[in-house]
């Protein structure tokens, strides 16, 4: 069973890995998986929306959302390819 938090609900972490690889510490709270996933599409939503032709052909991006026991529960992915 998941460790309850301060507003009583279990953490979820959302880790990033591109160029520059970005683990998650703090978390966030969630009331549910349900609902960290949520999470995590509207996250990489935002994140490619921002990337302003900054990502290139080969290159890859992808949030991983992990609960308390660092067990993954939902992987996002984003690559690209050039076609010749």
């Amino acid at each position: 069973m998941p460790h309850l938090h301060s507003l009583g609900m279990p953490m979820y972490y959302f880790h990033v890995r591109d160029l520059e690889p970005s683990t998650d510490e703090y978390g966030e709270e969630f009331p549910n998986d349900d609902a960290a996933w949520k999470h995590a599409t509207g996250f990489a939503g935002e994140v490619m929306k921002d990337i302003d032709g900054r990502f290139r052909p080969g290159q890859e991006w992808s949030v991983e959302v992990t609960d308390e026991q660092k067990q993954v529960l939902y992987r996002i992915e984003i690559s690209s390819r050039q076609r010749k």
